[in-house]
């Protein structure tokens, strides 16, 4: 296990253990696309890092196995539609945010302009 700044970073065989799962089976869903490990180094033959989130996308990729019998196509097409759902609340938040920002930005201007009114100060 190595550490950096987004967190702890666990060799293939240890996060294999983790998730309760082979290695080959991380590597299987590599191939897949459905994990994306980082790796020591520029290589493709560099050593897989696998991130607490890897570990936890795998548990959850078992658990929609095991509890619900998904097979691997339903799974991606599952985490596909939550990744996609994840963007547009993330999308929806930034939006929200800036509609919010607009409205104070235009409720001041509008105060201002009643206050330059009542004291009679617009041409």
């Amino acid at each position: 296990m190595s550490e950096n700044g987004d967190g702890a970073w666990y060799i293939i065989s240890v996060a294999a253990q983790r998730a309760e799962v082979h290695e080959q089976t991380l590597r299987h869903y590599e191939r897949l696309g459905l994990i994306s490990p980082a790796r020591k180094g520029s290589s493709p033959h560099s050593p897989r890092l696998y991130s607490d989130r890897d570990i936890e996308r795998v548990i959850h990729i078992r658990s929609l196995m095991r509890d619900l019998g998904v097979n691997l196509a339903g799974v991606e097409a599952i985490l596909h539609m939550k990744e996609g759902m994840e963007k547009m609340q993330e999308d929806l938040a930034h939006e929200i945010s800036h509609l919010r920002e607009q409205h104070a930005i235009e409720t001041r201007r509008l105060k201002d302009i009643i206050e330059r009114l009542q004291r009679g100060t617009l041409p």
